[in-house]
This record gives structure tokens, C-alpha cells and sequence, in this order.
């Protein structure tokens, strides 16, 4: 059974959400997630700091199509009062939520003591979320991770912080800094998060299946999973997690004409949006990430990386299908 959900007045019609991820969460591919049934997508980071100087670089990385609804805007800073004022500069564009992000664990954000790197510091941590909800209407939620290395952080704390200071809800990727992406994700620490505070608690880690899926639901008692590197090349895993949910069965993986469609309409939308040059180099990655377990994909990999026009990548996509069909 699928259940609906809220964050404020935002109503969520299934608990499957998309990760914000930098340089991968665009207009299309948030797009094509929805398309395919994620409840809730999230947009790129961007930064604050950018945003008040008004640098024509944010405005793409913001833009909201009316198809994705709802959405929700991740920003990152460190700054309260600029926060607050660049929340409320943009309130009016069409996202649905705010997002915070204090979970990035790159070292060009930490080091600006932003991101993860706000986590050693709970009393701030208070004076953003207060700043930001304060500024706007439309409800704020934050992402975090559970730890930071070498600083005492209690994440459970910090989810209660996050709460009183009026965030609307929170997403927990149950990873430290440190491990940035390795390892396993500690789904008792977004457990005792979420019997901490009575926001919505998304958790995020791990979850690359349906049955995953239900697993992180059942252990956690979390309201939504957010679904982040296993959505990359594969936006069809809402569709799958939205069946699994409704009927208790798995879907077949998409046929290979599907997975050429869905890339070529992928590339297509890229183009639209950033032209051809820009569309098709950052399609490179994308392809890389629909083929991956493929026979031919180190093979696929290497050509996609020559690819420089829309026909290149057809004839490149035709020919996988004829080797595919020979086998």
C-alpha cells in the first residue's frame, strides 16, 4: 500500500523521493523521475552567496518546469541573515519547498564551513533554520548526514534543534562525512531520529530496490525514502518501487529499447535546455550510468566519452542493439 504524505501543506502522493545530487538533478532528469513516479524531486544545491550576487549561472540550476510539481529547492550557505534574505528574494519563483542542505561532504563546501561542516556547529545550525523559515511562507526542510569526523556530533540532537527552529521536515543520510559514499548506511541512528521529532523524516542511504524500500520504511518508521546514486541511469526504479508498493510485485528492468528511448529523450531534453555541445558532454556520465552492467558497457563508456552530436550517440545506441540482439 502506498501512503500519502505532507511536508506543511505540500501534499506528497507517494513516499519515493529523489536526492538532490550536484550536477545530475537538473530540469530533465528531475523531469524524467517524476514521469516515471517519484513523489517529490529535489533540485541541485545551489549556493546562497551565489544567488544574492546575482550570478546568471544559479538561474538554470532554479528553474522548476510545471510538469515536476512538487519540487523542492536546495540551497547551501552558512550565513543566517543571508540566507533569510535570499529566501525570501526567491519565494515567489515555482518550487513548493526550501530545502537546507547541511550533508554535502565535498571539501570546496566544508571547507567554507558549509554543508556537513555545520554539523560541529549546533548553535548555528539553529540560527539558519530560524532565519530561513522566519523569511518565508512556503515550508523549509534540511538535509543531514549523522556525523562529522573528529567533532561530537549528536545527529538525534540535532534533528530536535532542526524541529523547534521550524523546519517542516528533514532528510537523514545515514552516513557520516567521512564516509561520504562508502560503507553501509546506520538506519538505527534515522530510527532514533525519527522517534525523536514528529516532522516528516525522509531517510536516505542504501535504498536501491523496492524491497530495500520497504525494508528502510519498516525499520526506521520514516515517513519517505530518498533514493539518490541508484536512481542515477535508472530513473525507472519510481515506477518499480510505486508496482512493488501497490501489487507486492516486481517489475522486469526495461526492455533495451526502452533503455534507448529513455536515453535518447533524456539527450533531447539536455539539448533543449543547454545546447548541443553542453547537452551531449554532460550526457557522457548519464549513458555511462544506463549502460553500467551491461555486456558491452566499458566498450559503451569509452564511446560515449567521443560522442559529440545527437547522431553520433543514435548510431552508437543502434549498434549496442545490433550486438545486444546477436547474442
Amino acid at each position: 500500500m502506498i501512503r500519502r504524505w505532507k511536508i506543511g501543506p505540500v501534499d506528497i502522493e507517494n513516499p519515493f523521493v529523489l536526492a538532490p545530487m550536484a550536477g545530475i538533478t537538473d530540469l530533465p532528469f528531475r523531469g524524467l523521475c517524476r514521469e516515471q513516479g517519484a513523489g517529490l524531486v529535489y533540485t541541485e544545491m545551489v549556493s546562497a552567496k551565489a544567488i544574492s550576487y546575482r550570478n546568471r549561472n544559479t538561474l538554470p540550476l532554479m528553474e522548476i518546469s510545471p510538469g515536476e510539481h512538487p519540487a523542492a529547492l536546495q540551497i547551501f550557505g552558512s550565513e543566517p541573515e543571508l540566507m533569510a534574505e535570499v529566501a525570501r528574494s526567491i519565494e515567489e519563483q515555482p518550487f513548493d519547498i526550501l530545502d537546507i542542505n547541511m550533508g554535502c561532504p565535498v571539501p570546496k563546501v566544508v571547507n567554507n564551513g558549509e554543508g556537513s561542516a555545520l554539523l560541529k556547529n549546533p548553535a548555528l545550525i539553529r540560527e539558519i533554520v530560524t532565519a530561513v523559515s522566519g523569511a518565508v511562507k512556503k515550508p523549509v526542510t534540511v538535509k543531514i548526514r549523522i556525523g562529522f569526523e573528529g567533532a561530537s556530533v549528536d545527529p538525534v540532537e540535532i534533528a530536535k534543534i532542526i524541529e523547534d527552529s521550524g523546519a517542516a521536515a528533514l532528510a537523514v543520510h545515514g552516513r557520516t562525512r567521512q564516509q561520504y559514499y562508502s560503507g553501509h548506511a546506520d538506519w538505527e541512528t534515522i530510527r532514533k531520529i525519527k522517534e525523536a521529532v514528529s516532522i516528516p523524516v525522509m531517510g536516505n542511504g542504501d535504498v536501491d530496490s523496492p524491497k530495500k524500500a520497504e525494508a528502510m520504511l519498516k525499520e526506521t518508521g520514516c515517513d519517505a525514502v530518498m533514493i539518490g546514486r541508484a536512481a542515477r541511469g535508472n530513473p525507472w526504479i519510481f515506477r518499480e518501487m510505486n508496482h512493488y508498493f501497490q501489487t507486492g510485485e516486481l517489475l522486469p528492468r526495461p526492455s533495451l529499447e526502452e533503455l534507448k528511448e529513455m536515453i535518447l529523450r533524456h539527450t533531447r531534453w539536455q539539448i533543449e535546455k543547454k545546447g548541443e555541445y553542453t547537452g551531449i558532454r554532460e550526457m557522457r556520465k548519464h549513458v555511462a550510468w544506463y549502460t553500467a552492467g551491461m555486456r558491452h558497457s566499458a566498450g559503451i563508456r569509452r564511446e560515449s566519452n567521443l560522442i559529440s552530436s545527437y547522431q553520433e550517440l543514435e548510431a552508437l545506441l543502434e549498434r549496442l542493439s545490433a550486438q545486444e540482439n546477436k547474442m
